[in-house]
């Protein structure tokens, strides 16, 4: 087994110091990693049982903070809209016009909400996104059916007449 490469000079005291500021709890133990192998000079098969880590993880860690130094603790956050075309202030002003439209009784189409978001997008969207854009809005209408698409009115008339009484 190679000797592993000395991590940067200072990093004792930086560490120790990052370890103080840290935030939160991921953040508390990518720090303590590296502090751990700093001060004890343990291998990531013994830091990895300490923190309870994959040993591929501990070794990563090092590894990042050997070639980049301090700037592998500032983590963006994960998740989020990385893919949106617009904010969802945006969307709530494209909406607006529609929904003042259907308090006041009318009905709104969704191909009309496409065509106006196409235009504001500058390009073509599946009507998938129309649809996940409502309902990400809390855009629900229910509207009841009239009648069933397979009712036969003349068969129901029949009924009528010939509903025995009990």
């Amino acid at each position: 087994m190679r000797k592993p490469l000395p991590l940067p000079e200072g990093s004792e005291v930086l560490l120790k110091e990052r370890l103080k500021q840290a935030k939160t709890k991921s953040e508390y133990q990518r720090v303590l990693c590296l502090l751990l192998r700093a001060t004890t000079q343990l291998n990531p098969d013994k830091i990895s049982e300490m923190l309870d880590w994959n040993v591929g993880t501990v070794r990563r860690i090092q590894s990042e903070f050997i070639r980049k130094g301090d700037s592998i603790f500032s983590i963006a956050e994960r998740g989020g809209r990385h893919n949106q075309h617009l904010t969802i202030e945006e969307e709530d002003r494209l909406l607006a016009p529609f929904m003042e439209a259907a308090r006041a009784g009318g009905v709104i189409v969704a191909t009309d909400i496409k065509k106006q978001y196409e235009e504001v997008v500058g390009r073509k969207v599946p009507k998938s996104t129309i649809y996940r854009l409502l309902a990400r809005h809390d855009w629900r209408q229910i509207v009841p059916r009239p009648r069933h698409p397979k009712a036969d009115p003349v068969a129901q008339e029949a009924f009528k007449k010939t509903l025995l009484k009990w």
